[in-house]
């Protein structure tokens, strides 16, 4: 039964104090089709046990218990949850953090997204040292001086997300005020001067890592996600058009975007005959390379290029291609369509990373 569930949610009235001999009491809830018994608070993390207190006393401990439970369940509790290991530590600390890392990627999220949240989760237990988890402790490992300030911004931004899931287990408060975001300055992106040259080298060295890079440039695809992953079936039957669900996408929005001719070209000559709809375009089997697989190749190829200049990515390919964009149609709008942009807002902090000038002499005012 969902938690919305108004049979649960309006006045708990599946939820009762049931007399199970003549001294000993348990809390009854009935959840869906099926009715439920507890004898103690441990399920929902409370050390609470009231058949052990004095006889006169435990109808008013079962009393105590039953509100305790409806505010588990208000704060995300089903029976199908346990909450036992809120019960470990000092006041839970250690645990709550895990339980509540837990329900927050029962969502699906990126590879790095989650591996970001579990090194955040994995840092602060150790910070906090069997203390209890507060706002003030957490904003004290949030404000640490070894942080850099865009290393802070993360942390910040990855906590506060954190902050939704810990809210459900009792956590009161949050980090917001606490910790204020740090200001970085921006990183100039240098875009890459001859693209086709830069292909040509990377064609003699890898042709995976090649096709890549032109769907990076041509298609302004994500490299280590929205490319790698790519299967047959995701393009159209004449390879005009690639297509890609919002569950696929940095943005979560559906892409549809045109294949240039060039790329038509390459895909034909790589996809040979032996192929199915199911298969990865890579690896050419239905299960695709591992995350690491292009930035691997990458590294490689940086030992051995002589025209690769410094802090050059994969993602270069994606900002060069944005410039020619924006330069070509002057227009913010289409610049977002064609990069998959959540907002115009974003567009415009990607075209101040890059050597863009968005005003020219024309449009400055004269005298």
């Amino acid at each position: 039964m969902s938690l919305k569930d108004e049979s649960v949610m309006e006045d708990f009235k599946n939820i009762t104090i049931t007399r199970v001999t003549q001294d000993r009491y348990c809390i009854s809830i009935k959840w869906g089709k099926t009715r439920h018994r507890y004898y103690n608070g441990s399920c929902i993390g409370i050390d609470h046990k009231p058949n052990q207190s004095a006889t006169k006393d435990r109808q008013a401990g079962f009393a105590l218990l039953k509100r305790q439970f409806i505010d588990a369940i208000r704060r995300g509790w089903t029976p199908e949850e346990d909450w036992t290991l809120l019960l470990s530590n000092t006041n839970g600390s250690g645990s709550l953090l895990k339980i509540a890392l837990e329900d927050k990627l029962k969502e699906k999220y990126s590879y790095h997204y989650v591996k970001k949240l579990t090194w955040l989760v994995a840092n602060l237990q150790e910070h906090l040292k069997q203390q209890p988890l507060t706002v003030y402790k957490a904003a004290e490992y949030l404000n640490d001086p070894r942080w850099t300030p865009a290393m802070k911004n993360n942390l910040r931004r990855h906590y506060l997300a954190l902050e939704t899931s810990l809210r459900k287990y009792g956590y009161e408060g949050s980090i917001r005020t606490l910790v204020k975001r740090s200001r970085v300055s921006e990183q100039l992106h240098k875009p890459i001067k001859d693209v086709n040259a830069l292909l040509e080298e990377i064609k003699v060295f890898d042709r995976n890592l090649y096709l890549c890079c032109l769907l990076t440039y041509g298609c302004l695809l994500r490299p280590h996600r929205e490319i790698r992953l790519l299967t047959w079936g995701d393009f159209n039957e004449s390879l005009d058009t690639v297509a890609l669900s919002g569950s696929r996408t940095k943005g979560k929005r559906n892409r549809i975007i045109p294949v240039n001719e060039f790329i038509k070209e390459e895909l034909l000559a790589h996809r040979g005959e032996n192929w199915s709809h199911k298969h990865n375009v890579f690896s050419k089997d239905e299960k695709p390379f591992a995350m690491g697989y292009f930035s691997t190749l990458w590294t490689r190829f940086k030992k051995v290029s002589k025209l690769l200049e410094p802090d050059q990515t994969l993602y270069s390919f994606r900002h060069s291609a944005s410039v020619r964009v924006y330069e070509k149609t002057g227009s913010l709008t289409k610049l977002q369509q064609v990069m998959g942009h959540s907002s115009l807002q974003v567009s415009l902090t990607y075209l101040r990373g890059l050597e863009v000038a968005q005003l020219d002499s024309n449009d400055l005012p004269t005298f």
